[in-house]
């Protein structure tokens, strides 16, 4: 079943009007999807990234073309969901509520009494594929990210991993990337390497919420992942 199937429902019950919507749609997703907890992280994931995408637009003031694109890139939406799904992304840029309210809520949801939800890090990962989509991650866009991660309690060093993906930063963006530090002997690096890959299977990424839409940024993700590890080696070798 496609991610917006699922939160139809969902979309179709909120106000008119942008006012409390985040309190509307927790509320909502655990009366709608009450015993089915993987349905439930599934709409958590999409209602972030439909939520935090039109915050994060907001912040910048411009939503570019590309954008859009890559916003339907994640979500494959069925032309009779269009209008409901881009119902609520107006809505949260009308919501009074503050972007770091939505975020915290949303970790609340996906999390569900978890320590630490990887699916948050998902959303962060898909957040700036968006950003990035104009050819540039503005400086207010990565200021609107990094607190994004703050309030979902990811650690700079799992923020760094994702930002690097996104936004070159030479040598030391690969070692953010794998998440080890320069003085790693190589094994140790390798070793963290196949983690990331185990990690980052299509069956681990579907396991944690994640939907099928999603896995073309997960390719990109693991495409990022495998040249840092390479080119990481081959300074090893060459030095």
């Amino acid at each position: 079943m496609a991610l917006v199937d699922d939160i139809g429902a969902l979309l179709r019950d909120l106000p008119a009007r942008g006012v409390a919507v985040i309190e509307t749609i927790v509320e909502s997703v655990h009366t709608l999807f009450s015993g089915d907890r993987e349905t439930r992280r599934r709409v958590a994931f999409s209602v972030a990234m439909i939520a935090l995408s039109a915050k994060m637009a907001k912040a910048d003031g411009v939503v570019a073309p590309s954008e859009v694109a890559a916003f339907r890139q994640i979500f494959a939406i069925p032309p009779e969901e269009m209008r409901n799904v881009f119902r609520l992304y107006d809505l949260a840029t009308e919501d009074t509520a503050g972007f770091e309210a939505y975020a915290g809520k949303i970790r609340t949801l996906c999390a569900e009494g978890e320590k630490h939800c990887r699916l948050l890090a998902d959303v962060l990962d898909g957040l700036f594929h968006i950003a990035k989509a104009d050819g540039v991650v503005h400086e207010r866009e990565r200021a609107f990210l990094h607190r994004v991660a703050e309030v979902f309690d990811l650690s700079e060093a799992e923020y760094l991993a994702i930002e690097n993906r996104h936004v070159a930063h030479g040598e030391a963006g690969d070692y953010a990337i794998l998440g080890v530090m320069p003085s790693d002997p190589l094994p140790k690096i390798r070793e963290r390497y196949l983690e990331l890959v185990k990690e980052n299977h299509p069956d681990r990424l579907a396991a944690r919420g994640v939907p099928a839409e999603f896995l073309a940024i997960g390719l990109e993700r693991m495409k990022a992942i495998n040249a840092a590890y390479e080119s990481v080696a081959k300074a090893r070798a060459a030095a």
